[in-house]
């Protein structure tokens, strides 16, 4: 019988629910942050024109007080040599907002800023020149309010709304909006090349199926095409479970009952413990009769910073999620 599935924002509630509240409590309002003295170290070749949802986005000059408000738009931008004044902490990191896998570090602490939710008032403060909001909801009426400050405003890319834009077109619009074009260039060759290595070294990889699980404090669920964990997995020659692919509708996650987590059978079972602690999903004897993970073939992404560096989805989280993730997929296959 074929899980029903709710309207795409029940969905998403579902999982920025677990990602946003569970693990770290991240509110919709702001912090001030440290001293406001940062400056961006944008590139060269202005005026640029971006691509987006919305139409094209002309920035004149290169900006100097660029805000990251997309779900890690701040630490792409990092990678680019750019530090944002202000920024939003979507996985509820704490402190500064990055996470161990992001190697730069503010040299001026940024500004904590609303998630869903960003305060005008507190934006405006901060003088941006730049508003980066590459992976969000989407919605117009975001884009509108974010608008109304009368600086550029770089949202989502045609049909990535509800927090769908790839890696590779978030670096592209980051680094064309900061005019570092070609260091956004090499940033994704040298992550593709990566992954290509990572999936010639396993062949086993290939053609493999994997259902990618999440256990939240409320539910279980799967992610299907258009996720960026699924991407990964692909990218590695994994191909995402069918039986659990033909339950997607519009989102880019499946609730998956308690009583049906054989659906999360597969070659591998990858789960993630989303605001919980990873036993509250392992005690489970109905994830423990899942096939896969009876006969060992299962990696449960325990350690938060691991997961959340696979979650952030961007080219500085994939790369070192990378790292860590393969070997684990290598030992569950090879039993």
């Amino acid at each position: 019988m074929r899980t029903a599935l709710p309207p795409v924002r029940r969905g998403l509630a579902v999982l920025l629910a677990g990602v946003l509240v569970a693990l770290a409590g991240c509110s919709t309002g702001g912090d001030e942050g440290g001293e406001d003295t940062g400056q961006a170290q944008t590139g060269t070749g202005f005026p640029v024109t971006v691509d987006t949802k919305f139409g094209d986005v002309t920035i004149e000059k290169a900006p100097q007080r660029v805000v990251a408000l997309g779900w890690s738009d701040a630490e792409v931008a990092l990678a680019l040599g750019v530090e944002p004044v202000g920024v939003s902490d979507w996985l509820a990191v704490g402190g500064d907002g990055l996470g161990p896998w992001v190697e730069q570090r503010y040299t001026n602490p940024p500004t904590q800023l609303g998630t869903m939710e960003v305060n005008l008032e507190q934006l405006a403060g901060l003088n941006p020149d730049l508003i980066l909001d590459t992976r969000a909801s989407g919605d117009r009426e975001r884009y509108d309010r974010l608008s109304q400050l009368g600086v550029p405003v770089v949202g989502v890319p045609e049909g990535a709304d509800a927090y769908l834009t790839s890696w590779q077109d978030q670096l592209d619009l980051i680094g064309k909006a900061l005019g570092k074009q070609d260091q956004a260039r090499k940033l994704h060759d040298d992550l593709e090349a990566k992954f290509a290595r990572a999936a010639e070294d396993h062949p086993e990889f290939t053609d493999t199926t994997v259902a990618i699980a999440a256990r939240t404090s409320e539910s279980w669920g799967a992610y299907v095409n258009g996720d960026g964990r699924v991407e990964f997995m692909e990218q590695l020659g994994f191909v995402n479970s069918p039986t659990v692919q033909e339950l997607a509708g519009d989102d880019f996650w499946v609730p998956i009952s308690g009583e049906r987590l054989d659906l999360l059978d597969a070659d591998l079972t990858v789960l993630f413990p989303i605001g919980v602690e990873a036993d509250q999903a392992t005690r489970d004897p109905l994830y423990q009769n899942i096939p896969s993970v009876k006969d060992g073939r299962s990696v449960v992404l325990s350690d938060p910073t691991v997961s959340q560096a696979f979650s952030s989805a961007s080219v500085v989280g994939l790369s070192y999620a990378l790292d860590k993730t393969v070997p684990m997929f290598a030992d569950a296959l090879a039993g």
